[in-house]
């Protein structure tokens, strides 16, 4: 390893804000899943432990990793986070039942006022509108190509608080997206399952026109990479076709995969059980979702 890349890695110290918060959601989620398997072992299986602790796993490399510190010098290393907030640790999160099984992680006190929040009719209102799948797809969309406007773009890296803004707008965005493809407890059903792997190809368009875009224009886009010490033997356009073709593979793999499962789930014997609404939170019984049935005790 070079020296200067060396020496950068060096000066990277622990985000205990950040790595704090995820033990955190490792600890209640882990004692929430114990707790369902105990009350029943087919109850949650422990593919979903695996894939939220994966998706938390994911975030920190995106947030708080020695990787993240280098997204300041090499555009597909900020591209690399990019992917990680909207199109890995959301829907691995999502797969965990992460609601389900908070509620029996945290303590009583909390989740009694969680429950009677859920009931709120208010409350359900919003929740309607914030997970209907139009207003999620144009959200994640929305974030990913106002984003990468080369003068949205500069913000996060001139400005600590930008760049958290940022995350923050990528890793929302990309929960709400993911949201009617994975289907978690206490979603229900707004669309044909069989919308959704359109939903699915139709996010690959945008995300394939500004990939295609860095990967085969002949300047450099985003100016701020022009300027920022070279830590590996790349140059700047170079970082930038890099970019450019790990957002292309990557999305298009990423939004492939889940599309095909949810067809052969559709097109297979057991297709899509019926989701029940309007029972309490820890008494109903959610539906089908991308990878798995959950039942609640």
């Amino acid at each position: 390893m070079p020296s200067h890349v060396h020496a950068h890695f060096e000066s990277w110290s622990l985000p205990a804000l950040v790595t704090l918060a995820v033990f955190l959601a490792a600890f209640v989620y882990a004692r929430g899943w114990f707790r369902l398997r105990k009350a029943s072992p087919n109850l949650i299986s422990l593919w979903q432990l695996s894939a939220f602790m994966s998706g938390l796993f994911s975030l920190w490399i995106a947030l708080g990793s020695p990787l993240a510190a280098l997204d300041h010098h090499l555009l597909w290393i900020h591209m690399l986070e990019h992917i990680l907030l909207m199109t890995v640790a959301p829907p691995l999160i999502l797969l965990g039942a992460p609601v389900l099984v908070f509620l029996h992680g945290l303590p009583q006190r909390f989740v009694r006022p969680a429950s009677s929040l859920f009931l709120w009719p208010p409350m359900q209102r919003l929740g309607r509108i914030l997970t209907h799948p139009v207003l999620c797809w144009l959200a994640a969309m929305v974030a990913l190509l106002g984003w990468h406007v080369p003068a949205v773009f500069a913000l996060p890296l001139r400005s600590h608080s930008w760049h958290q803004v940022e995350y923050a707008c990528f890793f929302v965005t990309g929960l709400l997206f993911w949201w009617p493809v994975v289907q978690p407890w206490p979603s229900v059903a707004r669309w044909s399952r069989w919308c959704i792997p359109l939903y699915l190809f139709l996010a690959t368009l945008p995300c394939d026109a500004l990939s295609a875009f860095l990967a085969f224009c002949d300047r450099v886009v985003y100016s701020s990479y022009l300027a920022t010490p070279r830590l590996f033997d790349i140059s700047p356009l170079q970082d930038q076709q890099c970019a450019g073709a790990l957002m292309w593979t990557c999305a298009t793999f990423i939004y492939l995969v889940p599309a095909v499962v949810i067809t052969v789930q559709i097109l297979s014997s057991d297709g899509v059980l019926p989701t029940q609404q309007g029972k309490p939170p820890c008494t109903e019984s959610p539906g089908r979702s991308f990878g798995a049935d959950v039942e609640v005790v």
